[in-house]
């Protein structure tokens, strides 16, 4: 391996550095400019990736890999090498637009399709369950109200399908097809569904959910079925109760054909758990169909009101996780969860795993809403601060979302460890590993950083004292014998609640007037050109500390994949956006849906 183009010594010179300095890993390490840098000094292949128009080209064969595109399918050859057309940087601009824009056209579709849900109550309906039956009854017009007011795009059909054991006879199985009538709803559940019967312990759990699977007419893209039970189905297997089918369905139904039925009818399986009798069936359950969440509903049957309360969150957490997951992709959404790698949540044995060297680069803060306005600044080396790096890296990841795989690493830099993170991107085509793309990656959290100190500042002069902060991220680029891999790494958060508050595409999980108003902020600041969203992380006294945002903007060939310009500002952000309070402190014009 050349010696200049290796990780184990620092390959550039030090630069005196200007008086705004930039946030790292570790404040108190010795940062280095490429500003003025002899070229002699750095790796000629970390030149060349840095090189302004490799990287614009790099983009576009990202882009264009991403879009499909059959003439850019092949993973051995360059589009600059294919397409004899692009030969000016105008051309090149031209494609890349063409390109973006249908990449955007088909997740718009997607996600327009996606905010048409179908929710199925899956209910054991034997004597123990009436609570259960009272609670779904009351709390769905909360759940509805609840929606239309932060997610009006969402659009809901409810259907029910209760289930009770094979001694009941013609009362085994209750249908309530699908309807946008929640009154209808309500009143099938007063006056059609009593608590009743049930023979031995277990009941008829694969009955209920093959009549939910094959007698409902599903005819939405999300697709939700949410079952309630406090008793397991039959079979020894499932159960060591008294069981007067010990062999399992006398039907003949398995957990794996009704599995099976519901991943191909894709159907999102969410568990409402009541009681221990059913830790047999989750764990069956989950190693035929794979993770699905399971809510806690167990309340004694002694408090309606948290039981209802309880199964609101669950109810409303189903639905904007489900048309989260859906409006990703088109395929089926259980064939995507196959694609991720095996997770391990617990931290490795540092003791165990070699030390690795790289490279980190992050930019300059900027100084002015045109700095973040303007894409050169981002492609200027003179903006980018590099410096030796030294860590630990988990072999598994801990965590996985749409674009990222997130890692337990350690930064052993210094004689003081410090715990950190460290995100792969999901392998989306033959860019996935560009040090471009992670140099994207962290340009989005710079601008969404400088916003947030905009916001802040103007936030404290109208009395708001809660503040929005971003981790600053940095890019990784290692280099080994196996070749080169590159990485973002950030500060690992405490021990605190990660959540997504809201989403790039249009859903809000867990509305905060604050948030929605700094994403309000970042359009009306920059005077519609682009919205900051994607917004998680934890929830602290005083602020908000967030990670991973995206960015709509008006121009489509900056902020990556997440980017749906203007439509996404649009269709995404305008159409979705309720004005609180903070907003109006902060005086805010009034968004009209």
């Amino acid at each position: 391996m050349d010696k200049t183009d290796s990780d184990t010594e620092l390959d550039i010179v030090k630069q005196g550095l200007p008086s705004r300095t930039a946030g790292s890993l570790d404040p108190s390490t010795s940062s280095y400019s490429l500003c003025g840098t002899s070229t002699s000094t750095i790796s000629e292949t970390l030149i060349s990736e840095l090189d302004t128009q490799k990287l614009a080209q790099g983009c576009l064969e990202r882009y264009a890999d991403e879009a499909g595109d059959s003439r850019y399918a092949s993973k051995k050859s360059s589009i600059t090498d294919s397409v004899d057309f692009i030969s000016t940087d105008s051309a090149l601009e031209t494609e890349t637009i063409r390109l973006r824009e249908k990449i955007i056209h088909k997740a718009i579709k997607n996600i327009k399709s996606s905010m048409q849900v179908d929710l199925c109550f899956v209910l054991d309906c034997t004597g123990s369950m009436s609570s259960y039956i009272t609670a779904a009854k009351n709390c769905i017009q909360q759940v509805v109200e609840h929606m239309e007011s932060t997610n009006p795009n969402i659009k809901l059909w409810i259907g029910f399908c209760g289930y009770r054991d094979h001694c009941d006879g013609s009362d085994r199985l209750q249908i309530f097809e699908f309807t946008d009538s929640y009154s209808k709803f309500k009143s099938y559940l007063s006056d059609q569904v009593e608590a009743t019967g049930g023979g031995d312990g277990p009941e008829d759990v694969l009955g209920g959910l093959d009549a939910a699977v094959n007698k409902m007419k599903w005819s939405h893209r999300t697709r939700i079925l949410l079952h309630l039970c406090d008793a397991p189905p039959h079979g020894r297997h499932f159960t060591s109760q008294h069981d007067n089918y010990p062999d399992g369905d006398p039907n003949g139904l398995t957990a794996e054909s009704v599995l099976k039925d519901i991943k191909s009818a894709e159907l999102l399986y969410y568990f409402g758990k009541i009681t221990n009798q059913t830790d047999k069936m989750i764990n069956i359950f989950q190693s035929i169909i794979g993770e699905f969440p399971v809510f806690d509903l167990d309340t004694d049957g002694k408090d309606p009101k948290a039981l209802t309360a309880k199964l609101f969150e669950a109810i409303c957490s189903s639905i904007t996780s489900s048309v989260t997951l859906t409006s990703i992709t088109d395929e089926n959404v259980y064939e995507r969860r196959k694609k991720n790698l095996e997770k391990d949540s617990r931290e490795p044995d540092w003791d165990t795993l070699p030390v690795k060297t790289g490279k980190l680069l992050h930019y300059l803060p900027p100084k002015t809403l045109a700095d973040i306005k303007d894409p050169k600044y981002f492609k200027n080396k003179s903006n980018l601060i590099l410096r030796k790096f030294s860590y630990k890296h988990a072999p598994k990841p801990f965590s996985s979302g749409a674009e990222r795989y997130a890692y337990f690493a350690l930064d052993v830099t210094h004689k003081l460890t410090e715990n950190i993170v460290i995100k792969e991107c999901i392998d989306l085509g033959k860019k996935a590993n560009s040090l471009e793309r992670y140099l994207e990656m962290i340009e989005v959290s710079t601008v969404a950083y400088f916003l947030s100190a905009e916001f802040n500042s103007v936030a404290k002069k109208s009395g708001i004292k809660k503040k929005v902060n971003f981790l600053k991220p940095q890019a990784l680029r290692h280099k080994d014998d196996s070749g080169v891999q590159c990485y973002a790494v950030e500060p690992k958060f405490r021990d605190d609640k990660f959540k997504r508050f809201n989403v790039n595409r249009g859903v809000i999980k867990e509305y905060h007037s604050t948030l929605e108003a700094f994403a309000h902020f970042t359009y009306e600041h920059t005077g519609g050109y682009l919205v900051v969203t994607d917004l998680q992380g934890v929830e602290l006294e005083n602020k908000f500390l967030l990670t991973d945002p995206a960015i709509h903007c008006t121009d489509r060939l900056r902020f990556g994949r997440t980017n749906l310009g203007k439509r996404g500002i649009k269709d995404c952000f305008l159409a979705n956006h309720k004005c609180g309070n903070v907003c109006e402190k902060l005086g805010l014009t009034r968004i009209s849906r």
